[in-house]
């Protein structure tokens, strides 16, 4: 019987920040991705990019200084590292659309195990589209890192076959970062990066219910 145990989101957000590169441009997405500023390893720059206009984001503020005027994309209070700049959203948007940023971590409901995306909307009745930045992000960026709980609520796996959900993009994401395991998308398919301890790989290749290769 295997034993094993998800990471938590502080573990998983340490994780994605483990393998972003010294030096890079990173727009991190509304919702579990904003955790990933609170995790950059002692020594490691990153210039943290904000759609709503901020450039040199810093870690999220202690309890009592928060600065609601200072806020990232998620109206989420954030600090300012020195160096750090403002502008307008027609900038940041033109930063996002040219090339100029090395990586975006989104959240996801949907990824193809060849790195379609969808993350916009549910397309249920009643489900309120909240698109933002996520498109031009997606295929602006250099990379497109996913970060997301594995399996629904329902259990069900978020990574498919073929995205049921309406697209963001197609072809966008490289890698998922999940609370069980970290994959690759290629055009051939999920390559498997790493797996939680314990946890074995007929059992994951189960529970994502996609060929994996090892």
């Amino acid at each position: 019987m295997s034993s094993y145990q998800k990471r938590s989101k502080d573990e998983l957000a340490r994780r994605v920040a483990q393998d972003i590169p010294d030096g890079a441009y990173v727009n991190l997405g509304i919702g579990q991705p904003t955790g990933v500023a609170n995790h950059i390893p002692a020594g490691r720059e990153l210039i943290l990019h904000s759609e709503n206009g901020i450039l040199g984001m810093g870690p999220a503020p202690a309890a009592g200084s928060e600065d609601y005027d200072l806020i990232n994309a998620g109206k989420q209070p954030v600090t300012l590292l020195p160096g750090g700049a403002f502008f307008h959203h027609a900038d940041s948007f033109a930063m996002m659309r040219g090339g100029h940023l090395d990586v975006c971590v989104l959240g996801a409901f949907q990824v193809s195990t060849t790195g379609d995306l969808a993350n916009w909307s549910t397309g249920e009745p009643g489900a309120i589209p909240a698109v933002g930045g996520a498109m031009d992000l997606a295929v602006g960026a250099k990379q497109t890192w996913v970060m997301m709980d594995l399996l629904t609520k329902q259990g069900a796996s978020k990574i498919v076959a073929q995205c049921s959900y309406p697209l963001t993009a197609i072809g966008c994401v490289k890698r998922i970062y999940t609370d069980l395991a970290t994959f690759e998308c290629t055009p051939q398919g999920l390559r498997l990066i790493d797996r939680v301890d314990g946890l074995p790989f007929d059992e994951l290749q189960r529970l994502v219910g996609q060929p994996v290769a090892p």
